[in-house]
């Protein structure tokens, strides 16, 4: 089982999503940005690790969502989300195909990765867009 963290990055009421290149696991497949949580880390310390690495912004985590867990043919994952804003840094990819702002309406014309789903889905289903 994996355990990773995942952010809802919110900034001018746009909600960041992340494309997973064609040489990782899910290739193409849309995400909220985030990463494995390394021994003796806390899900929050990742969150911030993570995204200063693959995207080169600061950010601060507020609430977490619901955990999700899923099972893909080859791995299995517990999923941590939470709703973060920037605080700081310019975005730049370093892993993704792509990394771009959308809106709330937007959010469901993308392939997500299963996984994310049910996370897009309760953010749907709130009212969580604080900037």
């Amino acid at each position: 089982m994996l355990y990773v963290t995942c952010a809802l990055i919110i900034h001018q009421e746009k909600i960041l999503i992340c494309q997973r290149s064609e040489k990782m696991k899910l290739p193409l497949k849309w995400e909220f940005p985030g990463g494995k949580i390394e021994a003796g880390e806390s899900k929050k310390d990742c969150l911030i690790r993570e995204i200063k690495e693959e995207l080169h912004l600061d950010i601060e985590v507020n609430e977490p969502l619901q955990m999700v867990e899923h099972h893909y043919i080859d791995f299995s994952l517990q999923l941590f989300p939470f709703v973060c804003t920037v605080i700081a840094g310019e975005l730049t990819p370093q892993e993704h195909a792509q990394a771009i702002w959308v809106s709330r309406q937007q959010l469901m014309n993308y392939d997500w990765a299963e996984a994310d789903i049910p996370i897009v889905k309760e953010f749907l289903s709130g009212n969580i867009i604080k900037d």
